[in-house]
């Protein structure tokens, strides 16, 4: 067998790794969706704030695409 790996006989010492395994997930779970709501939130307060800006932007962009189908 290769030196460099190690598999214990006593199948306890799994155990801590395996905790801290399902706390990192646990972790990484709750940071993802932290970060999820965090952007929905941004993304509707700019909508917002830029309401007007976006539909004069859309307007020009329907101006200009009729204008070049011609």
């Amino acid at each position: 067998m290769m030196p460099f790996l190690y598999f214990p006989e006593d199948k306890m010492e799994y155990i801590p790794a395996v905790i801290s395994l399902i706390i990192f997930i646990a972790l990484a779970v709750t940071v993802m969706r932290w970060m999820m709501k965090k952007s929905k939130k941004d993304q509707e307060r700019f909508e917002q704030e830029y309401q007007d800006v976006l539909q004069q932007t859309q307007k020009n962009n329907n101006v200009t695409n009729t204008s070049s189908n011609q």
